[in-house]
């Protein structure tokens, strides 16, 4: 079974999965190496919370640095990264006919000490993202640097969670709307390219 059916499958039955290898090693390297030299260009900016006349920045609710992606200007790596997440799009719209349209997304660091607090990727009042997918792109992660993504695995069940090691190239895709998560601080610089997939709402 193709990696992106097994993806679908997995959203099928618990609605987040995780899936290893999705990239190779020399792409991870590629897209983690070029996200450095444009964090140290100084070209991310602090994330911020809501949007529109509500965005604003809350470093007590998260404080990574992003730079969103844009098609237009996109990188060799991020070309085939994109490529391949089309693929995924279409497969999920096939298997599970999700109406996928869109995909849009950034590019994330994390500083040492940094977090982004319990949430929902969905923003109120709108149904457009569908799932979020989390490609990690950091290389000989060990469970002491902290920066898990905990994930609430039971919307009816705050106790009940998974953390989940930010371990290069690996992906992390769930349903917007349905599955709350937050960042554990980091205590090296975590990196990570988030996108969401978006349907007509």
């Amino acid at each position: 079974m193709d990696i992106r059916e097994t993806i679908a499958n997995r959203l099928e039955r618990v609605g987040w999965c995780i899936a290893d290898g999705v990239v190779s090693p020399q792409l991870a390297a590629e897209l983690g190496d070029e996200m450095l030299a444009l964090w140290q260009n100084g070209d991310f900016r602090p994330a911020g919370i809501g949007r529109g006349g509500n965005f604003h920045i809350n470093t007590k609710q998260r404080s990574d640095w992003v730079r969103w992606l844009d098609p237009q200007l996109t990188t060799p790596g991020q070309q085939r990264l994109l490529a391949w997440m089309e693929q995924l799009r279409l497969t999920l719209n096939r298997e599970l006919q999700l109406g996928l349209f869109e995909y849009e997304g950034h590019l994330a660091i994390y500083p040492p000490g940094s977090h982004y607090s319990k949430h929902l990727d969905r923003f109120q009042g709108t149904e457009q993202r569908t799932l979020t997918c989390v490609l990690y792109l950091n290389r000989d992660w060990e469970a002491t640097d902290g920066g898990a993504l905990r994930i609430y695995c039971d919307p009816s069940d705050a106790g009940r969670y998974q953390d989940i090691l930010p371990l290069d190239g690996r992906l992390v895709c769930f349903l917007s709307g349905r599955f709350a998560h937050e960042v554990l601080p980091a205590r090296r610089n975590r990196l990570s390219i988030t996108g969401w997939f978006k349907a007509r709402s």
